[in-house]
């Protein structure tokens, strides 16, 4: 017989879906979380009181909630302010256009210098404010903060979607085991 028959097939090479899997739980808790911020004032026009309030009340712990600060629709603020907005948009976008930017089998991360120069522009903006020589606003406020969003995402979708091989993990404990009670740690 030449060929083997298809129950006896072994597969050359195993599909690790997980970064696949960790890389779609993250981009549809970014999407809900933009369609949350954005849901709650339309929820409140629309007479879903109890749902809206509990929304900005789950933001209020994040949040300044500042109604100077916020983008508006529908007559109500948005559940989070303009920077914060950015924040999650830019999280958001970037996580769903992440395959077409880099690979999600790869685990290593940008330096980390990469994140603070995204930071800087937000603190550039805070701080002229701050000190008065200028008043930002709603379009630098979601700028910055999306400009911030969009870089963390290169630093967590990279670390998110890699999970050690359980063997490792349980050797390793086995040598740290192995030499505590070889060396008496802790006389």
């Amino acid at each position: 017989m030449l060929y083997a028959p298809a129950s006896e097939y072994i597969p050359q090479r195993l599909t690790d879906r997980r970064p696949l899997l960790m890389w779609s739980a993250v981009a549809v808790a970014a999407v809900v979380v933009i369609a949350v911020i954005v849901g709650a004032p339309i929820a409140l026009a629309r007479g879903h009181n109890l749902s809206a309030l509990t929304i900005y009340a789950v933001f209020s712990h994040i949040c300044h909630q500042i109604p100077e600060r916020s983008f508006f629709i529908a007559g109500h603020q948005f559940a989070v302010c303009a920077r914060c907005t950015g924040l999650y948009a830019g999280f958001a976008a970037t996580t769903l256009c992440y395959p077409l930017i880099r690979s999600l089998k790869r685990t290593d991360t940008p330096q980390r210098k990469w994140l603070f120069a995204a930071a800087a522009p937000l603190a550039v903006d805070f701080s002229l404010t701050f000190f008065g020589f200028w008043e930002n606003t709603h379009l630098s406020r979601f700028l910055t903060g999306a400009l911030l969003g969009g870089a963390s995402v290169q630093f967590q979708l990279g670390t998110i979607s890699f999970t050690p091989d359980l063997s490792q993990v349980t050797n390793a404990g086995y040598h740290i085991l192995r030499f505590s009670s070889a060396y008496k740690v802790g006389r």
